[in-house]
């Protein structure tokens, strides 16, 4: 494909408005996940576009985003309201990443090697140094390197590319905030690792599914305390 140079500007700024609009997108997607945006609750085009600083072209995008994913449904003459959304949803968010997960994590301890074992333990020193100094934007980070270094080692790149999309729906910042979860990642980790250097494929995937078997729990737990469902 031949681009002109007076076609580039033209080109980054639709990159760059695609690139605010999934970033809204996953701010909400965040937000409606974790219950800070309640099902039923109005979201406001010129109220979330001044709240992101940003104009509310990608806020429209993100809504029809979210819209297709059933996040968010589309009111007449009222806007975008928050779909509601049961424990069961959140069940099924969960089986559906573990199942993945636990397929990457089979392929990467067959194929893992040494050198990849150690920048593991290496990623794990740096979590458990943001968990101790209590930097969730260190703790979001050192995780999702973990994690793209582990998943990487498995070889499954398409697997990889749908477990990303899956976990969109994880509100990582409400645990990377939490300490109890911080000291359980890990752990987990350094049990995971020791399986992988015993080649112990059954450990290294059921270290794996308690993952996020934990994730949903506390998840679940959060909004229940939250009143989202009905008693």
């Amino acid at each position: 494909m031949n681009v002109s140079a007076k076609s580039l500007p033209g080109l980054q700024r639709a990159r760059r408005r695609e690139q605010l609009s999934d970033e809204v997108a996953a701010h909400l997607r965040a937000a409606i996940m974790s219950g800070t945006l309640r099902p039923g609750t109005f979201v406001r085009l010129d109220e979330t576009a001044a709240a992101l600083g940003v104009s509310i072209t990608p806020v429209r995008e993100a809504l029809r985003t979210l819209r297709g994913e059933g996040m968010v449904e589309l009111e007449p003459n009222r806007g975008h309201v928050v779909s509601a959304f049961t424990r069961d949803d959140i069940a099924d968010i969960f089986w559906l990443q573990a199942t993945i997960a636990t397929e990457i994590a089979a392929n990467a301890a067959r194929r893992i090697t040494g050198p990849v074992i150690v920048e593991l333990e290496r990623l794990t020193d740096e979590l458990a140094d943001a968990v101790a100094a209590g930097d969730a934007d260190a703790i979001a980070l050192a995780e999702f390197l973990f994690h793209k270094e582990f998943n990487r080692a498995a070889g499954r790149t398409k697997l990889a590319w749908f477990l990303l999309h899956a976990t969109r729906y994880l509100p990582v910042r409400i645990y990377a905030a939490d300490p109890q979860w911080g000291a359980a990642a890990v752990a987990n980790h350094r049990e995971l690792i020791a399986a992988l250097r015993d080649k112990n494929i059954d450990e290294v995937v059921r270290q794996t599914r308690r993952q996020f078997d934990d994730a949903a729990e506390r998840l679940t737990g959060r909004l229940d305390e939250l009143g989202l469902w009905p008693a």
